[in-house]
C-alpha cells in the first residue's frame, strides 16, 4: 500500500485528472484487494489528514476480503462447508445482513444475478487467480444444471443459515466490490473527508468533487486500449462495469469469460460491455455492482430489467461492437474519437 500524488489512475476505468503540478494535489493510496487493484483518492485536504482516512479504507477492504473469500478459509467458506453438509451454521449479523441483501437484489435480478452459484464458479474455474485453461466436464455441468441451486435456497432463522440444497455456495464476487464502495463512503464521511473517489478495479463511487470540478473518468474500451467515453460524476454517484474482456479464457477460437448464466450453466455471450450508472441513494455502490451483471447476461433483454431494477444510465457494447445506451446515459457520457456510427439510444 502506498500514497502519492494523482496524475493518471484506473484499470478497467480511467479516472481523468490533471497532473500533479497544475492544480491542488489529489491524494492517493492504492492496493490489490478483492483481485484486483483499489484505488482511494482524497482532494482538498492535507496530507497529515488523507493519509489516515485512506488507510483506514483500504483497512476495511482487506477485511471484507478475508472475512468473505468464498475458497480460502474465511466465515463465508466455513458457512459453505456447513451447507455442502447439511448442517446448519451461526453467522454474525453482519452476514446474515449482507446474505438477506443478495437474495433481495437476486429477485429483482431475476436470478440473473445469483451469490449462490459458487459451485458453477469452480465447475468453470473462475474462482482461482489463475485463469482456467480448459472448459469443465459436461456431465459435471449437466450435474448442476439439474440442481439448480441458488441463493433464494438460503434459509435464514435469526442469525441461523441453512438449507436444504447441499449444492449450494455463496460467492459474493459479483456483490462485495459493491458494498466495499458503501464502506469507503461512510468511512470517508467520519473522518471528515468530503471530496474523495473510490475506485475497485473499475467500480468507482465518488464524493463531492475534485477541488471544484466535478470528478471525471473514463469507460474502459472492450476490445482496445483505452477509454471509448467519459463522464463526470456528482456527489454520491456509483459506476460499475462488467465486461468480457478482464476474465477469460479461450478454446478453439470461442471467448468464455466470467460472467456466468444461471440458466444455462455457462459463460454469457452477446454482450462485451456493460456499464451502469447509479445516482445518488442509499447503497448506491451496492447496486452499481449487482446491477450490471443481470444486464450484462440479459443481453438485448436489459432495459426491462433496468426499468426493474430502478436503473436509469445504461451503456451496452453488444457482441458486435454495436453500441445501446438509455437516454439518460447518452445525455452524461462524452465520446472518445466522435459518437460510434453503431448506436442505439433506448427509451
Amino acid at each position: 500500500m502506498r500514497g502519492r500524488c494523482l496524475g493518471f489512475a484506473g484499470v478497467l476505468l480511467w479516472v481523468l485528472v490533471a497532473a500533479c503540478s497544475r492544480v491542488p494535489a489529489v491524494y492517493q493510496q492504492e492496493s490489490f484487494v478483492f483481485g484486483t487493484r483499489v484505488e482511494v483518492l482524497i482532494a482538498g485536504l492535507p496530507e497529515g489528514r488523507a493519509r489516515p482516512a485512506a488507510a483506514a479504507v483500504l483497512r476495511e477492504f482487506d477485511r471484507l476480503h478475508r472475512t468473505y473469500h468464498a475458497w480460502r478459509p474465511s466465515e463465508l467458506s466455513a458457512l459453505n462447508a456447513a451447507l455442502a453438509a447439511g448442517k446448519v451454521q451461526t453467522v454474525s449479523e453482519e452476514m446474515a445482513e449482507l446474505l438477506v441483501d443478495a437474495q433481495r437484489l437476486a429477485r429483482l435480478g431475476e436470478g440473473l444475478f445469483d451469490p449462490g452459484i459458487g459451485r458453477l464458479i469452480e465447475l468453470w474455474g473462475f474462482h482461482s487467480d489463475e485463469l482456467p485453461s480448459g472448459l469443465p466436464d459436461e456431465a459435471a455441468l449437466a450435474a448442476w444444471r439439474s440442481a439448480q441451486p441458488g441463493i433464494a435456497d438460503l434459509r435464514l432463522t435469526g442469525l441461523q443459515a441453512s438449507s436444504r440444497q447441499r449444492q449450494l455456495a455463496i460467492d459474493f464476487g459479483g456483490y462485495l466490490k459493491g458494498v466495499a464502495l458503501d464502506r469507503a463512503t461512510s468511512i470517508l464521511r467520519a473522518q471528515g473527508v468530503g471530496n474523495a473517489l473510490v475506485n475497485i478495479g473499475g467500480n468507482v463511487m465518488v464524493l463531492g468533487s475534485r477541488n471544484g470540478q466535478r470528478w471525471r473518468v473514463g469507460i474502459q474500451h472492450p476490445r482496445q486500449p483505452g477509454p471509448m467515453a467519459t463522464i463526470e460524476l456528482d456527489d454520491g454517484e456509483a459506476v460499475g462495469t462488467s465486461g468480457d474482456y478482464q476474465r477469460y479464457f479461450e478454446v478453439a477460437g470461442s471467448r468464455y469469460a466470467h460472467l456466468l448464466d444461471p440458466r444455462s450453466g455457462r459463460p454469457a455471450s452477446g454482450t462485451q460491455s456493460l456499464t451502469v450508472l447509479i445516482t445518488a441513494r442509499s447503497a448506491a455502490g451496492a447496486l452499481s455492482d449487482a446491477a450490471s451483471k443481470p444486464l450484462f447476461i440479459a443481453g438485448s433483454d436489459w432495459p426491462a430489467l433496468a426499468r426493474r431494477l430502478q436503473v436509469a444510465h445504461v451503456l451496452r457494447v453488444d457482441g458486435d461492437g454495436r453500441w445501446q445506451l438509455s437516454e439518460a446515459m447518452l445525455g452524461r457520457l462524452e465520446f472518445v474519437g466522435g459518437r460510434p456510427r453503431a448506436l442505439e439510444v433506448v427509451p
